[in-house]
């Protein structure tokens, strides 16, 4: 069985800030802390959250034409990515590592779609981090138990 990797990309805020969603990987905080010990199934469902939320939101704003260049891309600038997964969330990888440095983004096999052009890359890229984090933490809310609803809803309350 092939190992999962994390999805983190070196850019915590779970651990060093005490964020509940992490700025990089969008993790839970205690996803992040947790991870080791999840097992396969339990990994995989993080990451097609993940993988969803991050395709949603990119897919609106962007459009890959080459995938290939987006590989090499990565490859060359040393940006984590999992091949497993959408090829928006590489992108994703590449905006928040390496968005500062991206002179054309078509080099990459990217471009902007029309109804996002007017804005510069790095107001675009802080629009889809709000909103991905907006996202995440809105499933953390409706989906997740608060230590309180889990004392609620636990057999010994009962």
């Amino acid at each position: 069985m092939t190992k999962i990797k994390t999805p983190c990309i070196g850019i915590c805020s779970t651990t060093s800030l005490g964020d509940l969603v992490c700025r990089g990987c969008k993790r839970y905080g205690f996803e992040v802390i947790n991870w080791n010990a999840y097992d396969a199934d339990a990994k995989h469902a993080v990451l097609k959250r993940i993988e969803k939320f991050t395709t949603q939101l990119l897919s609106s704003r962007f459009r890959i034409f080459s995938v290939p260049n987006l590989k090499l891309g990565l490859e060359q600038n040393a940006i984590p990515f999992d091949p497993s997964l959408s090829p928006y969330c590489w992108l994703h990888n590449l905006l928040k590592k390496h968005h500062q440095q991206i002179g054309d983004l078509s080099q990459f096999g990217v471009y902007v779609l029309s109804d996002h052009a007017h804005l510069e890359l790095q107001a675009l890229v802080e629009q889809v981090e709000e909103e991905l984090l907006l996202l995440s933490s809105a499933h953390l809310d409706r989906y997740q138990l608060s230590p309180e609803q889990e004392r609620q809803s636990s057999p010994e309350s009962k």
